[in-house]
């Protein structure tokens, strides 16, 4: 090699060790500024992060237990996938809309409340027959509690619950579908923590579940979230976010896949919990994601 390509290679090595020395002390300012801002927020704040390029990776109270409210929903998506792979039914099979549920209590009968839902969609078809695919999609953009009690029906939480011990992700806990008041007052919970709900939104993002066919649908769905007021809220337009948010009374959360551009993605869930007010709890959410993605960016 002659002394001018050896030169080169080393002004190469010395600009990416400089590279690397940057990127190193930017996420440790922004660890360092995540903290404060955490600190100093009445409440509680998890956050998990993972650049799926470069492998680096930022948690914050990520093992914090907490109700996972419709996070949920997408490990139920993924097991209805599951099974549609294993050929147990077709995502265009049709299946009977009833408003009647049993407790996992007591398997005492339930019905859905329209005023507590976030979507018409279903109720509108009560009586009649939807494909599994468009409970599906309702379930994730537009967080329907009833198409989500249909599926848990249909595929079952425990099945649910392996699924996610396959991948790991042992701490996600999903016993039942949704308005289960008796579930609820014994404290029968679906609970989560960040750095388990990252493990889930990786596993789809890397395509390592199922199929790749199967992960490409999932993301086109969670691509099409209609409640972008959390992680994507400051973010410019051009950055796709596939999502998966999630609320009730003192519960804040977003799960999110952030594609910076074809070839640059990573991994961002923030859980909250006991903050003062829904509208903190999302302003909170978004400026944790507007932080990371300028350091990224």
């Amino acid at each position: 090699m002659s002394v001018k390509n050896i030169w080169f290679v080393f002004i190469g090595l010395l600009l990416i060790n400089s590279q690397c020395i940057r990127q190193a002390d930017d996420l440790g300012k922004l660890r360092s500024d995540i903290h404060e801002l955490v600190s100093s927020t009445n409440g509680t704040i998890a956050v998990a992060f993972q650049d799926l390029n470069t492998g680096d990776t930022l948690f914050i109270n990520e093992k914090i237990q907490m109700h996972a409210a419709s996070t949920m929903k997408t490990p139920v998506m993924m097991e209805v996938y599951k099974q549609a792979s294993a050929g147990k039914f077709s995502l265009y099979d049709s299946v009977l809309i009833k408003n009647e549920f049993s407790s996992i209590v007591d398997s005492s009968k339930f019905s859905m409340d329209i005023s507590e839902d976030s979507d018409d969609v279903v109720y509108n078809n009560l009586g009649k027959k939807m494909c599994i695919y468009d409970l599906v999609y309702q379930m994730i953009t537009v967080s329907s509690n009833f198409a989500t009690n249909i599926m848990v029906d249909l595929v079952g939480a425990k099945n649910v619950m392996d699924l996610m011990k396959s991948i790991d992700a042992n701490n996600i806990r999903v016993l039942r579908g949704v308005e289960d008041i008796k579930a609820y007052d014994q404290g029968l919970n679906n609970t989560t923590d960040a750095f388990d709900m990252l493990i889930v939104m990786k596993a789809i993002a890397n395509k390592q579940i199922i199929s790749e066919d199967a992960c490409d649908e999932m993301i086109e769905i969670l691509l099409d979230q209609k409640f972008n007021d959390k992680i994507p809220s400051l973010l410019p337009s051009t950055v796709k976010v596939a999502h998966k948010t999630g609320s009730i009374t003192n519960i804040s959360h977003d799960a999110a896949i952030v594609y910076l551009d074809q070839e640059h993605r990573y991994i961002l869930v923030i859980l909250t919990k006991d903050l003062d007010s829904p509208k903190q709890a999302r302003e909170i959410i978004a400026k944790i994601s507007k932080m990371i993605y300028d350091v990224m960016f």
